[in-house]
């Protein structure tokens, strides 16, 4: 089955949550509400909720309780991509003006911190303790991860496991609670939760290992950005890395390197993008990415077999394979 089937089943669902992010940002300030606005509306794949609602099909399914979680996870990843933005001077995201293009820094700073703080507001509509702990300990670690994206700027001599413990934190750890906590709000058992956040965990591994190799092998229109754009910032990701294992490579790999840092990210970088793309390195990340599916598949083995699993596993082929 094809995402966009799976879409297309849960569209009641995923429209109420559309709905349901629209209102939580509605606000009397004019220049929030106008800058939140332009953040939603520049769309994007909502597989966070679509994990939340999936997650919570092995318990008993509310989405009145379920929005609860569903839309504030969605918010913060919200809140995490205006911030991202200013920290990378993004001008563009999904071929859209990012906030602080649009507007500056510091409106872009306001409404990625209100957006965070509406997720939260919402999410006390939940009585359950577990919950919020979750989730409270999880923006402790987004934002370390975060933090260290910026130490390792540049940082050539980094090593796969410094990198798979950053991304960990900045990207699988929200993936993973979005199947998690979707089965708290629906008070499935323990086991089917813990089974659902070892999934999403997995599953957001390879989103972000994938997401970096369509940065250094995409087009600007399949993925709403140059190319490229992570090493312009001085993030050296995984396929990068695995690049610079190969040491007949490296050297010149290097000189790019040092040649981008100088100038800030504002040169060329074809070359340096050539080099990448005929490398082991694609290869290499490619794999990874593959094997973090494959253990995202095997997590769901003792889940019942309904068709929520099913969709689950489409939603991990279609995270291993995009090319968006």
């Amino acid at each position: 089955m094809k995402l966009l089937d799976l879409y297309a089943k849960l569209k009641r669902d995923i429209s109420y949550i559309e709905k349901e992010l629209e209102r939580s940002i509605d606000v009397e300030h004019p220049m929030l509400r106008e800058a939140s606005l332009h953040l939603l509306k520049a769309g994007g794949k909502r597989i966070r909720p679509v994990f939340v609602l999936l997650g919570a099909k092995f318990g008993i399914y509310d989405l009145e309780r379920v929005k609860h979680v569903a839309v504030p996870l969605e918010l913060i990843h919200m809140a995490s991509l205006v911030h991202d933005d200013v920290i990378d001077d993004a001008s563009t995201r999904r071929g859209q003006l990012t906030v602080r293009s649009k507007w500056d820094n510091r409106i872009a700073m306001y409404t990625g911190d209100y957006i965070f703080a509406k997720a939260l507001n919402i999410v006390t509509k939940l009585p359950n303790p577990q919950i919020h702990q979750i989730l409270s300990k999880t923006l402790v670690e987004m934002s370390i991860g975060e933090m260290e994206q910026i130490r390792f700027f540049f940082h050539t001599e980094q090593t796969v496991r410094d990198y798979l413990l950053r991304i960990r934190r900045k990207t699988a750890l929200l993936i993973a609670i979005s199947c998690q906590l979707g089965g708290l709000a629906a008070e499935a058992g323990e086991n089917f939760c813990r089974q659902l956040y070892a999934f999403g965990y997995n599953v957001g591994m390879a989103f972000q290992v994938r997401d970096d190799l369509l940065d250094l092998c995409g087009t600007e229109k399949e993925i709403g950005k140059p190319p490229g754009s992570d090493i312009k910032q001085g993030n050296i990701t995984i396929p990068v890395i695995f690049a610079l294992q190969d040491e007949a490579l490296r050297p010149k790999l290097l000189e790019e390197i040092v040649r981008i840092q100088a100038t800030d990210g504002q040169t060329d970088i074809s070359a340096f993008l050539q080099m990448i793309r005929t490398s082991d390195g694609i290869r290499c990340a490619e794999e990874l990415a593959s094997k973090y599916i494959d253990k995202a598949i095997r997590a769901l083995d003792k889940l019942p077999d309904i068709q929520a699993k099913k969709d689950l596993i489409s939603v991990a082929h279609f995270v291993g394979n995009r090319s968006y």
